[in-house]
């Protein structure tokens, strides 16, 4: 049996097409099941694996340069470490994971992740796809199933996207985006500008991700418009993880979400981010509304 896996498993990177291409404009996919009652407290980590690469030092953007085309002794060994890490979170958004090349070892290292972890609900995003050269994608791990989840490209070149996902129900969700922002400020600031539209109409947003600026250009780009507040804490500087001195990885509460326990994992070094965490009390009437509106089930 085991043969047989592994067998189609080749069949089905050997089909895996070539070349470039890109998710479309705006909204590329939704995933829609029933809703989930939300439990009181819910466990969040951002993180930017950079696809298990592992880089420890700047030298090592150059001498390791090869990283990102073939897969290194240890890429998988990586992998497994971060799941390790993963498992003591309840929602998970991730950035530069790889969905199975040549450099994660044609391994979807999202899959992997959920499975080591023991996550029962996952989502992909592939931005870019380099075929055997590279799946570059954003991916969230959870162990509540969302009633929604919606991708979307965001504006600007290829290779930046985000998540939207649902929890609870319709009528008052709890919505949490993970994303991948651009360097540059012209185009970050466009990006912003899309979700901020994006998100203008509910009352509680969690947004997370490597948005590659600071918190002080936040506050002074078109995402202001929503009011989202950082989550407190002393020292939040993510990258780099050798020598943080920089708070790029960011996670955003609606002045609603009351948060906890929020610090940076510093002892995390296997990426050249460290990953930020936090916990966050869910509100009484996203419960509530998911209680007393329950959907039907769909055979």
């Amino acid at each position: 049996m085991l043969l047989d896996r592994a067998r189609l498993a080749y069949r089905d990177w050997k089909a895996r097409p070539a070349g470039f291409s890109f998710a479309r404009e705006g909204v590329r996919k939704t995933r829609q099941t029933r809703e989930v009652l939300l439990p009181d407290t819910v466990k969040l980590m951002s993180f930017n694996i950079q696809a298990g690469i592992g880089s420890q030092k700047f030298g090592d953007y150059i001498t390791g340069s090869w990283k990102h085309l073939v897969a290194h002794p240890r890429s998988v060994e990586t992998i497994e470490q971060i799941a390790e890490v993963l498992s003591h979170f309840d929602v998970v958004g991730l950035q530069e994971v790889d969905g199975g090349s040549l450099r994660s070892r044609n391994m979807n290292q999202l899959v992997h992740l959920a499975s080591m972890a023991d996550f029962p609900f996952w989502h992909q995003q592939l931005n870019r796809n380099l075929g055997r050269l590279g799946q570059f994608s954003n991916g969230f791990l959870s162990r509540h199933q969302p009633f929604e989840i919606t991708d979307h490209r965001l504006p600007g070149l290829p290779g930046r996207g985000a998540i939207v996902i649902k929890y609870g129900h319709p009528i008052q969700p709890l919505v949490v985006v993970v994303a991948h922002l651009a360097l540059g400020e012209k185009v970050r600031n466009t990006q912003l500008s899309y979700l901020a539209r994006l998100l203008a109409d509910y009352k509680y947003v969690v947004m997370m991700g490597d948005f590659n600026c600071r918190l002080d250009h936040l506050d002074n780009s078109p995402l202001a418009a929503l009011g989202l507040q950082t989550v407190q804490a002393d020292n939040l500087n993510t990258y780099p993880s050798w020598a943080p001195d920089r708070h790029i990885d960011h996670i955003l509460l609606s002045p609603e979400l009351e948060s906890r326990h929020t610090r940076v994992l510093a002892d995390c070094l296997l990426s050249d981010h460290l990953p930020l965490a936090t916990e966050i009390i869910v509100p009484d009437d996203v419960i509530s509304a998911t209680m007393e509106h329950r959907l039907p089930l769909i055979s």
